[in-house]
């Protein structure tokens, strides 16, 4: 089974291309849907008891989380002490499901892959980039989004350069949708042939 990891700063549309490989078949594990189902389970309490002021009725209130780190960027660490290591459990467990289906190709759809040491995980890397107008526009258009919260979300990301350089394989969504979706058929083919 070929493992692929598919990263992307924020903005890029990553969940966009992880949907694509979805709809061709392909199995995809996505870290960030994880994460929002643990803070409403097994990762309730142990973020509550670090960051209290996160919980509200029963789960992790992702706005509230959002603006204590935002005034205090060191809880990072303790955020992530906490979530990588429960992220990465249900991370093993779909793979295991998907060796056993016999499946030829998942996908690990990870936004801090290489800020993670995500790549030594997977047998490939898939990063989706756009220009940063783009990029930019996309983000400022998210309700609750400000510029602050984007720069403070691109501080803790590898630059898109940087992830480019280091990619085997790279989809830019910036040409339009119908770019992009044959860009992912590109990959998967040349992955599996």
């Amino acid at each position: 089974m070929i493992v692929l990891g598919l990263t992307g700063s924020i903005g890029t549309g990553k969940s966009t291309t992880a949907a694509m490989f979805r709809e061709l078949g392909v199995p995809v594990h996505d870290a960030d849907a994880t994460v929002h189902d643990l803070y409403m389970g097994e990762a309730v309490q142990p973020v509550a008891a670090r960051f209290p002021g996160a919980l509200n009725d029963g789960v992790i209130d992702r706005k509230a989380l959002s603006a204590i780190l935002a005034g205090a960027p060191e809880g990072f660490r303790d955020l992530e002490a906490i979530i990588h290591p429960l992220v990465r459990a249900r991370e093993t467990a779909f793979l295991a499901t998907e060796r056993a289906k016999g499946s030829a190709l998942v996908v690990l759809d990870i936004p801090l892959l290489y800020e993670t040491g995500g790549e030594a995980r997977v047998d490939k890397v898939v990063v989706v980039t756009c220009d940063p107008q783009t990029q930019r526009a996309r983000v400022l258009a998210r309700p609750g989004m400000t510029e602050e919260k984007f720069q403070l979300i691109l501080s803790r990301q590898m630059p898109d350069l940087e992830k480019r350089r280091r990619a085997d394989f790279i989809i830019d969504t910036g040409r339009g949708l119908e770019a992009a979706h044959k860009q992912v058929e590109e990959v998967i083919a040349e992955i599996t042939s």
